[in-house]
């Protein structure tokens, strides 16, 4: 799928802000850890992934009522749902130079990813937590992803690679109490 850059700016998707905080010591000591055991930037990028897929639950997938949005608070807290746990391998990647973006997919709700830029070109990648049924894998040689949306079915991949979460998926992650609140508000489209 051809990613279309909300900015043409690479600057800006190694940007550091509210949400993506990849200066704070949390961010920089878990990237640093990371990097020591890289030999380059793909092996750190995998590692990243890895870490964020592996060691931070879905917080769906484990009952955990916390919400959190902020990639240091994710980091800490080792909890997030889809968009979180990209906000948290965002951050760990522009923390090494790796210019990453964030896209979507309409599913039953929207789904969020990440994309990393190597050789020239954009790769998404989704640190969703795996589980039965879905098997999501770090790869510049095809998708991997956790889901393939059903044209049938009204789903889709938005093409759009944004570098900042987009403003609807913070506005209802800031606005939850709770994972069920969050829950009931997800968006069902972007």
């Amino acid at each position: 799928m051809e990613l279309i850059q909300n900015t043409p700016d690479l600057s800006a998707y190694l940007a550091a802000d509210d949400v993506i905080d990849h200066e704070h010591p949390l961010v920089r000591k878990t990237a640093a850890r990371l990097a020591a055991e890289a030999t380059d930037s793909y092996a750190y990028a995998r590692l990243a992934f890895e870490f964020v897929r592996d060691t931070i639950p879905h917080s769906q997938d484990s009952g955990d009522p916390r919400v959190t949005w902020r990639a240091s608070d994710v980091l800490e807290q080792g909890t997030g749902i889809c968009y979180a746990k990209a906000h948290a391998l965002a951050a760990l990647l522009r923390a090494e130079d790796i210019p990453t973006g964030f896209c979507y997919q309409k599913l039953d709700v929207v789904h969020g990813l990440v994309a990393v830029r190597f050789n020239g070109a954009w790769h998404r990648q989704d640190p969703r937590s795996n589980k039965p049924g879905v098997d999501a894998r770090f790869s510049l040689q095809g998708e991997r992803l956790a889901f393939t949306p059903d044209p049938e079915s009204n789903e889709l991949d938005y093409p759009v690679l944004y570098a900042e979460p987009h403003p609807t998926v913070l506005s209802v992650l800031r606005a939850a109490s709770d994972r069920p609140h969050l829950w009931r508000t997800l968006p069902r489209a972007l």
